[in-house]
Order: structure tokens, then C-alpha cells, then sequence
């Protein structure tokens, strides 16, 4: 497709989505590789490659936050390619790291610049209206959608043809490409005009006070930390269930692989024909609620119906909507729950709230499976059902917009 030929708003998602994809697709990309690479050429014991994969997403939880108030400072694009920039270079890092301290610093680079995402997602509020804005968000959940169908299936193919370390040169080019789309054809969103006037008029950095003083958006940002952990502790011990209880060893893996392209194709499906009417149909509050309740069924049906067929389409397209819905319909209440000219900072505490449900989940899973491998998703059921009282409470606030603190 020609981004010449295309509208601006449509060029300016387009070039967004395929950051977001890129992202998604480079996190998972290496997740067949990494741990194969890792052990094979440094002798990583399976406890450094766990902590491995926690530097990513502690990175990302650090990071985040800095990155958003920085994009509502200088500017969305410049972020966007610096960021970018950084991602490529964590994939070089990654492929040529001679001593795994090396590997380690890689995997920090990738989680500090990952939050390119959040960037993305705060351009993306820029440049749609508050009504647009939970379907424009659900662009970056179709994006993740394709990078967990995909990413995986094309690591192991480009590792299996060109090597171990071709995965990660692949995904330093595809960071290379996006920040090509991103200097030659997004234009920025916050014009130096526009940040000189918000300095002019005495605007205020989003601070820890205001914040917490803004229930709403605490509401929000509890549902998104619960609901991540919930979804991690599905994710970090998937494959473990998966050979434990729906397959034997011999075909654990394409079984494994096969239910998490279900996954992702379908939280494609949802951003591409359910969300729309569904929205419509609910809102933004309702469609949180539905989606908490659709994650703690699709949970359920892992430890009440445990064989191939229903988790496939029950457990995975449950799943699959409930992300769908849910998340971006989180980030966008996040986004009109405080100033707008702090839409990128807001953005990135929230990310770094979710993250940190990412890390918990990623802590406990592994000790959760070891006394049973249903009890990863007992407790995320349980996790969700907490999180059902915040999602009430925030449908029964009514609009999530705060006044300004004063």
C-alpha cells in the first residue's frame, strides 16, 4: 500500500499501526529463539533466562512514564524515532553480544525503547476525537493481535533457514523500516507552536498528586494492573499447561503454538468487525465491564472443560474479545481522565501500571504451576472477579473526565 496516495489521518495510522506491529512482532519474534540462543551460546541456566525476560518488561515499567512526558514535551515523532532507533540497535546488540551480561543490556535497550507503544498510542489521541478514540487505540491491540499469531511462527522460520541470530536481524530491520516511514512521512502532531503556548499559558506537568487525587483514573489503572496479571500469569505458563494437560510431549509444541495464533487472529478479528458495534452498544465503561467478565470465563473454561477442542473455542476466542474490548477501551478513559496536554504522561503511568501487573504475573505463575497447573488460572479468575468491582465502580462514576486540579 502507497502511503502517498493515502488521506493524511489514514497515512499518519497506517505508519502508527506498523510501529505498534513492528513492536509486537520484535517482542515476539524471539520468544521461540531467546531461550535456545541464550542457553546454547552463554551456558544460561534456565533462572538467568527467566530473569532475562523480567528485565524486559521491568525496563519497560521504568521507561514508560519517562517516555510519555517527554513526547508531551518535545513532541511526538522525535520520540517515536529515537525510540526506534533504539529498538533496532537492541536487535544488533542481540545478535552480535559475545558475553551474556551483553544480552542482558540488550533485552534493557529493547524494554526502555519499547515504549514506542505508548508514543504511538498518545499520537494516535492527537489525531482523533474522543468518540474515535477507543477504535483508533484498538488498532495497536490488532497489532498485537498479528505479532502473537505471527511473531513466533516467523522466528522459528527465519532461525531454521538462516540461524540463530537471524531473527534478530530481522528485527532490527523492521525497526529500521518503521523509523524510515516515521522521518520521511508522519508529521508531528504537537507543533513547536503549541508546546510554546502550553508553556506560555503555565501548564503543569501530570504529577503523583493530581494523579492520585483523580479516582477515576485510579480506577482504571487498578483494572488494568489486575487484568494484566491475570493475563500474565495465563501467558507465562501456557506453554507448561499446554504440555501438561491438553497435549503429549511429541505435539505440545505445534499445539501450543496453533491455540495462540487462535488467540491472536481473533483479537484481530475483534478490532477489525466486533468492537465497532459493540461500543456502540455498550460504551467505553460497559465494554471494560464485559471484558473483565469474558477474560474470568475464558479462564474457567482452562480449568472446567481442560481438553484441545474447548479451549480452542471457548478459551482462546474468550480471551481474544475480552483483550480486545477491554484494553483499548482502558487506555482511551485513561486519556480523557485528566488534561489533555498530558496525554502522553497519562499514557505512560498507565503502562507502567499494567507492566507492573506483567511482572507480577511473571513472578508467580511458575510457583503457582508447580502445586498445579490449573491454579495460574484459579488465580487469575480470581484476580478478574476483583477487578469487576473497580470496572462497576467506574461505570457508576459516570464520565471519567476529572476537573483540572486546581
Amino acid at each position: 500500500m502507497c502511503t502517498e496516495s493515502l488521506p493524511l489521518v489514514d497515512r499518519r495510522r497506517v505508519i502508527l499501526f506498523l510501529i505498534v506491529l513492528v513492536n509486537f512482532i520484535g517482542s515476539t519474534i524471539v520468544i521461540p529463539v531467546l531461550p535456545l540462543y541464550a542457553q546454547g551460546r552463554f551456558q544460561a541456566s534456565p533462572e538467568a533466562i527467566s530473569l532475562l525476560y523480567a528485565s524486559f518488561f521491568i525496563a519497560q515499567f521504568l521507561a514508560s512514564p519517562i517516555l510519555g512526558r517527554l513526547s508531551d514535551r518535545y513532541g511526538r515523532r522525535p520520540v517515536l524515532i529515537i525510540s526506534q532507533l533504539g529498538t533496532a540497535a537492541s536487535f544488533l546488540l542481540m545478535a552480535v553480544a559475545g558475553i551474556f551480561p551483553l544480552l542482558f543490556a540488550a533485552r534493557i535497550l529493547d524494554g526502555v525503547t519499547g515504549g514506542n507503544v505508548i508514543v504511538a498510542q498518545a499520537y494516535l489521541t492527537d489525531i482523533t476525537t474522543k468518540e474515535q478514540r477507543t477504535r483508533a487505540l484498538g488498532s495497536t491491540w490488532a497489532a498485537f493481535g498479528i505479532g502473537l499469531a505471527f511473531g513466533g511462527m516467523i522466528g522459528g522460520i527465519v532461525t531454521h533457514f538462516f540461524g540463530e541470530t537471524a531473527p534478530f536481524i530481522a528485527g532490527m530491520a523492521m525497526a529500521l523500516t518503521t523509523t524510515a516511514l516515521t522521518w520521511f512521512f508522519l508529521p508531528e502532531t504537537l507543533t513547536p507552536e503549541m508546546r510554546a503556548q502550553r508553556v506560555a499559558q503555565g501548564r503543569r506537568p501530570l504529577a503523583w498528586g493530581e494523579i492520585l487525587r483523580n479516582r477515576p483514573l485510579m480506577l482504571i489503572m487498578s483494572i488494568g494492573f489486575l487484568g494484566q496479571w491475570a493475563m500474565m500469569l495465563f501467558q507465562s505458563s501456557w506453554a507448561l499447561y499446554g504440555e501438561a494437560v491438553l497435549f503429549d510431549a511429541e505435539s505440545a509444541s505445534l499445539g501450543v503454538g496453533v491455540l495462540l495464533a487462535i488467540l491472536g487472529i481473533w483479537q484481530f478479528i475483534t478490532q477489525l468487525a466486533l468492537i465497532k458495534p459493540l461500543l456502540a452498544r455498550f460504551g467505553e465503561r460497559g465494554l471494560v465491564i464485559l471484558g473483565v467478565i469474558l477474560r474470568a470465563l475464558a479462564l474457567m473454561s482452562f480449568i472446567v472443560l481442560p481438553f484441545p477442542l474447548t479451549v480452542a473455542a471457548f478459551g482462546m476466542v474468550g480471551f481474544a474479545i475480552g483483550s480486545g474490548i477491554m484494553m483499548p477501551s482502558l487506555q482511551s478513559l485513561a486519556t480523557t481522565s485528566t488534561r489533555p496536554e498530558v496525554s502522553g504522561a497519562v499514557l505512560g503511568v498507565y503502562q507502567s501500571t499494567v507492566t507492573l501487573g506483567i511482572i507480577s504475573g511473571a513472578a508467580t505463575s511458575g510457583f503457582l504451576f508447580v502445586q498445579s497447573p490449573f491454579l495460574p488460572y484459579v488465580t487469575g479468575v480470581v484476580l478478574l472477579v476483583i477487578a469487576l468491582a473497580p470496572a462497576l465502580l467506574l461505570r457508576r462514576s459516570g464520565q471519567a473526565r476529572v476537573a483540572e486540579a486546581v
